[in-house]
């Protein structure tokens, strides 16, 4: 879009394009008001301030790729240019078959993009965003605002090409990933609480510097190189029947949904989000894209409150199913990933082998599936509480609490009955004071390893049968 362009939206407000830096400037303006040309030639909208002082209300900064009231739609042939320019510039991942296919009764294959170099399928959109800048643009540079893998392929794919990139990041952002873009040799700066104010700033420093803000999700560009991954699947299993995508901004569900269905209209597109923040359902339902509530997710790189207009704009005829998933099955998935197909995968890109572990998709039962492993870059610290959740959700790590005798031999008792039965104490604690029952006996809180949900079933029916105050799981008496 060239600077200077004017729209008025219904509603008698003035979108106004700002410079190379593509954000535009919105204020309110009675319907009277004309718009001046400054001597640059671009347009500058002024609020005429009533006789009563009335309040003028502070700039917002818009992406005019990404404009609410003008969505746009990426065309496959779009899809097609972007897997032309990008093709030797990113890893053409593998989409194996799944030791987990039998165990779920179905013919699963994985498309790992985990194993793109900074870890994710954001590298696709990130590289193609960068080709098709213009030779003022890449002199100049973009900026973007992202706490995780946007970053990450931004600050990589523009070093490897010569294109400066500044991104903006909060103070929330995993210390891992700051220090990868700061390797990588991208200015960082790091400002905001929340990702919305890192966005912001980053809006307003690339209009001041003219550099051109690149949404990560949402720019057409993005969601045009993201697409490429669904040319590589239908070239690498042609004969799949579904594709279950994570779903957060939406960008890669709408870039891969269009691909397919423009190839192969049969195959089922399926989205999957967590329950924590199930934004794209919510717009799908609204017809538009509406903010969602995000809670706290393990699979934080999809907890994005509103969804990309051009995302859902795109995606919305092409995705046959959403689904949303357990944070306990999230975990499990990480745990199965892990354990099975020893790879480590984040919770965003482990959603759609949860959605099959939870039952969500029974009728792909016997069919030719594919799952998008999106995304390996999950903190340490994060990775081992999934571990953990993993194994309590699979009944693999148990809790309980049970009152035994405090007089010598009591807990050895105890012990002595779980080794027995093949459990194994993990951690112990002891608590006298706040006991409701006689002063003779203790109440044990012990977390344990069993082999599986059977035999922690097992143990539970041993500890009832032997002591008469028995709370499974994370209750107390």
């Amino acid at each position: 879009m060239s600077t200077g362009h004017k729209r008025t939206s219904g509603s008698g407000r003035l979108l106004t394009g700002v410079g190379s830096g593509q954000a535009k400037t919105l204020k309110e303006s009675p319907p009277n008001k004309k718009a001046r040309n400054s001597k640059h030639g671009e347009s500058s909208v002024n609020a005429e301030i009533s006789s009563s002082s009335s309040p003028v209300k502070p700039e917002t900064l818009i992406d005019i790729f990404c404009d609410p009231e003008n969505p746009k739609k990426v065309q496959f042939q779009d899809v097609s240019a972007a897997a032309y320019k990008i093709k030797t510039g990113i890893f053409h991942t593998p989409c194996s078959k799944s030791r987990l296919s039998d165990q779920l009764g179905m013919d699963i294959y994985f498309k790992k993009e985990f194993l793109q170099f900074t870890g994710s399928f954001k590298e696709r959109g990130a590289r193609y965003a960068l080709l098709s800048l213009t030779p003022e643009q890449k002199k100049v540079g973009v900026i973007a605002a992202s706490a995780g893998n946007h970053a990450l392929a931004l600050c990589y794919h523009g070093v490897d090409l010569g294109i400066p990139v500044t991104v903006v990041m909060p103070k929330i952002a995993p210390l891992m990933k700051v220090q990868n873009c700061r390797t990588y040799g991208a200015e960082v700066i790091i400002h905001g609480k929340s990702i919305f104010e890192s966005r912001e700033f980053a809006m307003k420093m690339g209009k001041e510097n003219g550099k051109m803000y690149i949404n990560g999700y949402d720019h057409p560009h993005i969601i045009a190189g993201q697409g490429t991954m669904g040319l590589e699947i239908l070239e690498q299993v042609p004969d799949l029947d579904a594709c279950i995508i994570p779903v957060g901004g939406g960008g890669l569900l709408a870039g891969t949904a269009l691909a397919i269905k423009n190839l192969k209209p049969d195959v089922q597109v399926i989205g999957v989000e967590s329950e924590n923040c199930p934004s794209f359902s919510a717009s799908l339902k609204a017809g538009k894209a509406v903010y969602t509530e995000s809670l706290s997710t393990l699979a934080d790189g999809l907890a994005v409150p509103v969804v990309g207009v051009n995302a859902l704009e795109t995606a919305k005829d092409f995705t046959d199913k959403m689904v949303v998933v357990k944070e306990e099955s999230i975990a499990l998935a990480i745990l199965r990933l892990i354990e099975v197909e020893k790879s480590v995968i984040e919770g965003a890109g482990a959603v759609g082998l949860a959605a099959v572990i939870e039952g969500l998709l029974p009728e792909l039962k016997n069919k030719k599936v594919v799952i998008a492993l999106c995304g390996g870059n999950i903190d340490t610290t994060i990775l081992g509480r999934a571990i953990e959740r993993g194994l309590a959700v699979d009944g693999r790590l148990v809790r309980f609490v049970v009152t035994v005798s405090d007089r010598p031999g009591g807990i050895a008792e105890l012990a002595k009955l779980l080794s027995h039965n093949g459990a194994s104490i993990k951690d112990m604690f002891h608590e006298r004071a706040w006991l409701k029952s006689d002063v003779f006996s203790v109440q044990v809180k012990v977390v344990a390893e069993t082999r599986d949900q059977e035999h922690a079933d097992e143990i539970h029916t041993v500890l009832k049968a032997n002591y008469k105050q028995v709370a499974w799981g994370p209750r107390y008496f």
